[in-house]
């Protein structure tokens, strides 16, 4: 199987380089050529167009920023629709939404080509080692067909039902990370304010009913200073934007949602579309001029898991 893959920044990357590290047959496209000379130089082919990696493989897959830039991607002069062709399959990896992947998933299939979405959870560090989760939506025998190469770029593969229900849930857990991770501000204002030793707290915290992943994994890098989770700003508002757009089409009367929202916008205003998204408890600490550093903790988070072949869970 010739795979293509569209989009190497920071989860794509890794998970491109996965199916490499494997001895997958690769063929590599994004803006960055800084990008595409790395996988060059490890042994991938590189595409010239959208249209010319689609005509080459029989896997596509995108992991891209934005519903917007997906579809220039896809529909563009030189777009995969352009090169796809029957029984090709089309994965799309980006957080995305249902709306959109159903919409670009119909243009696949006029093309007799096969549509999948397939986003990702678990944090940056996970897609590096092939131990992060991925969320499979459409036709089971395509699921089935390219599980080879998802059970090397994640660990725990689940196939959620039609198109587009993947992008769903992957949505709603964006959206518990994101509430999760606004709490841990105010979680820790209180641990500072009360001069609880943090070292202590966070131990207490993971091994509490109020542990989550979230502070298993962003409060190390809070703690350090860095906030280097490797997920920025912007792209928290993309996906709580997403999550806060469906309730409405759904008419769902939601109360948390669109505060959640404006916290955010918030911290983009403050910080920066690029500053890491954890540095969102830091409105916290400048409200209270407080800070939340403590000793031992790293500056990024890697995934000292060993890689293991992936499961359909």
């Amino acid at each position: 199987m010739k795979i293509g893959f569209i989009g190497l920044g920071n989860v794509g990357g890794k998970l491109a380089g996965s199916l490499l590290r494997n001895k997958f047959d690769l063929i590599v496209r994004d803006l960055d050529e800084n990008l595409t000379k790395s996988f060059v130089n490890l042994g991938a082919k590189l595409a010239r167009s959208p249209k010319e990696l689609a005509q080459e493989a029989d896997l596509i897959i995108t992991c891209l920023p934005s519903p917007k830039i997906c579809s220039e991607v896809m529909e563009g002069e030189d777009g995969i629709l352009k090169g796809l062709s029957e029984n090709k399959i089309w994965l799309e990896m980006s957080t995305t939404d249902e709306a959109e992947v159903k919409r670009i998933g119909q243009k696949v299939s006029e093309k007799k080509a096969i549509p999948l979405d397939a986003p990702v959870s678990g944090g940056c560090h996970r897609a590096a080692t092939g131990n992060i989760a991925i969320f499979v939506g459409g036709k089971r025998k395509a699921f089935e067909k390219i599980l080879p190469a998802l059970s090397v770029m994640g660990r725990k593969i689940l196939h959620t039902g039609e198109l587009g229900s993947a992008s769903v849930l992957k949505v709603i857990t964006n959206y518990l990370a994101s509430v999760h991770l606004v709490a841990l501000g105010e979680a820790w204002t209180v641990a500072k304010k009360s001069n609880l030793d943090l070292k202590k707290t966070y131990k207490g915290i993971a091994v509490s009913s109020g542990n989550s992943f979230v502070h298993e994994t962003e409060s190390q890098v809070i703690l350090n200073g860095s906030y280097n989770i490797n997920f920025t700003m912007d792209l928290v508002l993309k996906d709580t934007g997403l999550f806060d757009d469906l309730s409405k089409k759904l008419n769902a009367q939601l109360e948390i949602s669109p505060n959640i929202v404006e916290i955010f916008k918030d911290g983009q205003k403050k910080f920066g579309s690029r500053a890491w998204s954890s540095m969102i408890v830091k409105r916290m600490e400048d409200l209270n001029k407080i800070d939340f550093r403590a000793e031992g903790f790293p500056s990024e988070l890697i995934d000292n898991e060993p890689e293991e072949k992936g499961y359909e869970i």
